[in-house]
């Protein structure tokens, strides 16, 4: 441990080295994993006080997940001014992707379209496709953001192919750190009413916004019909402790009374206790990580300029997550790895990790438009970052 008290200067390589996690067991030790999201910071202290008793007094049942509703509606009061979660509009599930997978299976049938903006997060595909439902690509711009001459006939054919059309919106974009403006939402909403759509949105990583203010779908007029997923835990580090929350606008309530008959896995206890903390205490812990965060892409940026000048990188307002086009570097790629795994490396995430021991997500498993880019993430120390886009850059000169 560091002497350091910020968030992703407080933990030493060595530190890192001893979690058990995924992220740093899935590579060998001489691997600088900045792939899985997943961020090198230690637990903000309440909720490593509040996890440490829950443990301690043998703690470990059945969640209350209305306590999780609660915490996540006061701080969506606090830092989004916005007051649509209720226990009357939201339900407690397991994950996010649980939440968008049971939204998905209320509001469409097998065979339905659900439209998509690749390149995007490639469980997206594969919950979709996995239901039996049918992936409809609405490619994002060259600037990263939607496209509205793409995404409004990419409803139209989701139109005429579906009895329930559906638009799955990632709000802030993963792999892109993409904010989502007001007036852009404001339009989608626009549209999947002219089309029939309803609208589904993953905001995970609503609470990490570097630059300006994140706005919940469901607070924009036109929203009533929508339905959004939230959680905590990429905010707050707590994969391991999952919890989430599918909330829905007023004339989408439909969709919690289809729910009551069927089975949604719900959240663990320890992911209401861990993730109720960070929402009703962890303001201040959260601030201090986004100032870090602007940091660290500012280094990253500069890294690249030094080390990697032919890679793109536009960097995104939101997300811990930078989207690298590296095309111009001339590494082979596959077309399509969305079915592979994590093993599954293609072209450039392939010969970095040969050629650089560094680890990052690949860009075809993205969907279209994914292809010769890779995936980093930034949230780790200047130490480890420094090195891995200095060992990138050794690798392809």
């Amino acid at each position: 441990m560091t002497d350091d008290s910020s968030p992703l200067a407080s933990l030493s390589l060595s530190d890192l080295r001893r979690r058990t996690s995924e992220k740093w067991r899935h590579y060998p030790n001489d691997v600088l994993p900045l792939w899985v999201a997943e961020m090198d910071a230690p637990l903000a202290e309440p909720i490593r006080r509040a996890l440490v008793a829950a443990a301690n007094d043998g703690d470990l049942g059945y969640a209350i997940a209305s306590r999780y509703l609660d915490s996540l509606g006061e701080f969506a009061q606090r830092r989004w001014r916005w007051d649509g979660v209720t226990p009357d509009h939201g339900r407690a599930v397991a994950n996010v992707m649980t939440g968008v997978a049971a939204a998905i299976g209320a509001l469409t049938e097998p065979g339905d379209h659900v439209v998509i903006n690749c390149p995007v997060y490639p469980p997206f595909y594969s919950y979709t496709e996995n239901s039996g439902r049918v992936v409809e690509e609405a490619p994002l711009g060259q600037d990263g953001r939607l496209d509205f001459d793409v995404l409004e006939p990419a409803f139209a054919r989701a139109q005429r192919a579906s009895r329930h059309p559906t638009y799955l919106l990632c709000s802030p974009h993963n792999p892109t750190g993409t904010l989502h403006r007001p007036d852009e939402l404001t339009r989608v909403l626009e549209l999947a009413r002219a089309y029939g759509l309803r609208v589904i949105a993953d905001e995970i990583h609503a609470p990490l916004v570097l630059r300006g203010t994140f706005t919940p779908l469901l607070s924009l007029p036109g929203a009533q019909r929508s339905v959004a997923v939230l959680s905590a835990s990429k905010a707050f580090n707590l994969a391991g402790a999952p919890a989430a929350a599918l909330v829905v606008g007023d004339d989408a309530r439909d969709v919690l009374a289809t729910l009551e008959h069927r089975v949604v896995p719900g959240p663990s206890h320890l992911g209401v206790i861990a993730q109720g903390v960070a929402l009703r205490e962890g303001d201040s812990w959260l601030d201090e990580l986004l100032v870090e965060l602007v940091a660290r892409q500012e280094l990253l940026v500069a890294l690249l300029a030094t080390h990697l000048p032919q890679v793109r990188y536009r960097p995104g307002d939101a997300t811990y997550l930078a989207w690298l086009d590296v095309r111009t570097l001339g590494l082979h790629d596959a077309s399509d790895t969305r079915r592979g795994g994590a093993d599954a490396l293609s072209g450039p995430a392939a010969h970095f990790l040969e050629h650089a021991r560094v680890a990052l997500s690949d860009g075809a498993a993205f969907g279209a438009g994914g292809a010769g880019h890779v995936r980093l993430n930034f949230a780790t120390t200047e130490d480890i970052l420094t090195d891995a886009v200095a060992r990138l850059g050794r690798a392809v000169a």
